[in-house]
């Protein structure tokens, strides 16, 4: 399958080539052999309990992507041959690797509108956002001892903002409107003299919304305060330039756009200067910014996946739109009450979550074996709670426990949609036919007028 990956795939998988020859190509995607005990049928596979006829169809693509073929293949030489450390400086292997970094480094930066010199190589986002969170306001914590984010961004921005508080800094939570946006009006009345980071995620990792960055970048830079922006779900999905948005620093990941997992970097802007205290203790790599050998294979997979967005972003946004809205339109075809989380304006369209009345999502989820969907993050899906996120925006909680986030990209197809419509209309249909509730809603009786007595 390599062999034949490397051969073909400069033919099949140009720009505007079908994605359905990327998947058939894809080893990422390949199904994987069952290897059945006694008693099962050939073709299911038991995981955890759970018994189903095969791989289930991928569609969480924002908890990770499948890697890119191509990626793959610009991987594979520096872990067979080219394997030096980079940061060897006396021989062939280690200026290979370097050089190796280097170009990776440049892919990432044009991808994003940036120097080079502005990007710093880390384990993911997770580590980016703590090191820019915790990193700056300890820097300047003698002149700044504020904080501003949202109430809706990922957990380790939340957690470091905790963290912050512990050691005595201010943090201001913003709401987001109903739509899951953030009001600039709140966000410029919130800063304050000794604001140090305003930290806003770019797209939402559960409900797909797109924050107004350049408006909140041009606010920052007018009071004078940097501006940090968890971008691990829009890079290479949405058009991004840290010059135009005012961007002071920036997370990046590599398995959101089809690269490896565990590579990450951090933008750190120049000019103006923005300074971090570094989370890490060690050789002092990355200029002292983050430690630790830079893992080049992970660097150069990362690098190939940001050549390949920047060359097939639009492409990949118009499919992936169709995509979209075929999923949406088969489902509101079938099913009534289906509420959709978050602004379908300013939404990244590869994620479309959605609640649905009356069915309670852990059972949707169950019942949807051979769709691998989640109900929210899945750095938080392990939680019995309602989505932090969705509880933000102001949906009841009853809504927010049947909520079902459909990540599409790069490698969905047209059938696997289908699929998923047919799958998710039965099982809606069925767990409705099981509630009572929805019965007395049909009925015309107010649910909310009655009063529930407790036994």
């Amino acid at each position: 399958m390599a062999l034949l990956s490397r051969r073909l795939l400069p033919l099949c998988l140009r720009r505007g080539a079908p994605a359905a020859v990327a998947r058939a190509l894809s080893t990422a995607t390949a199904p994987a052999p069952a290897f059945p005990s006694d008693g099962e049928e050939e073709d299911s596979i038991t995981v955890k309990g759970v018994r189903i006829s095969g791989r289930p169809l991928y569609m969480d693509m924002q908890a990770t992507t499948p890697v890119d073929p191509r990626v793959l293949d610009a991987m594979l030489p520096f872990y067979l041959s080219r394997y030096g450390n980079p940061h060897s400086r006396t021989h062939l292997y280690g200026w290979e690797s370097d050089a190796a970094v280097e170009a990776a480094r440049a892919r990432v930066a044009s991808l994003v509108g940036a120097d080079p010199r502005e990007i710093f190589f880390t384990s993911g986002a997770t580590e980016c956002n703590n090191i820019a969170v915790k990193g700056v306001m300890r820097f300047y914590r003698d002149r700044r001892r504020h904080v501003i984010t949202t109430q809706t961004e990922h957990k380790c921005v939340l957690d470091s903002c905790r963290y912050l508080q512990q050691e005595g800094f201010d943090v201001t939570y913003l709401p987001v409107r109903s739509d899951g946006l953030v009001d600039l009006a709140q966000l410029e009345d919130a800063i304050r003299p000794d604001t140090g980071l305003v930290s806003v995620m770019a797209v939402n990792n559960e409900i797909g919304v797109v924050q107004p960055l350049e408006e909140i970048g041009r606010i920052c830079k007018e009071k004078g305060v940097p501006f940090h922006t968890d971008a691990a779900q829009a890079l290479g999905k949405i058009p991004i330039d840290v010059n135009r948005m005012g961007i002071g620093l920036m997370s990046l990941s590599g398995h959101k756009i089809y690269g490896p997992k565990g590579v990450g970097a951090l933008y750190l802007r120049r000019r103006p200067r923005i300074r971090v205290e570094p989370q890490m203790s060690g050789g002092g790599q990355e200029r002292g910014i983050r430690s630790g050998t830079v893992p080049t294979p992970l660097v150069v997979g990362f690098g190939a996946a940001c050549e390949i967005a920047a060359q097939e972003m639009d492409y990949d946004h118009r499919r992936v739109s169709a995509l979209q809205q075929r999923l949406l339109d088969g489902i509101r075809a079938q099913v009534d009450e289906v509420v959709i989380n978050g602004s379908m304006e300013h939404r990244y369209p590869g994620n479309l979550n959605l609640s649905f009345a009356y069915v309670e999502g852990e059972s949707l989820l169950m019942g949807l074996k051979e769709v691998a969907v989640s109900s929210g993050s899945a750095c938080t899906s392990a939680s019995l709670e309602p989505s932090y996120v969705l509880r933000a925006l102001g949906v009841e909680e009853d809504m927010a426990h049947t909520s079902i986030r459909f990540g599409m990209g790069r490698f969905t197809t047209e059938e696997e949609v289908d699929r998923a419509i047919e799958l998710t209309v039965h099982q809606v249909k069925k767990l409705r036919d099981m509630s009572p509730l929805y019965e007395m809603a049909k009925a015309g009786i107010d649910l909310k007028s009655i009063e529930w007595s407790q036994h």
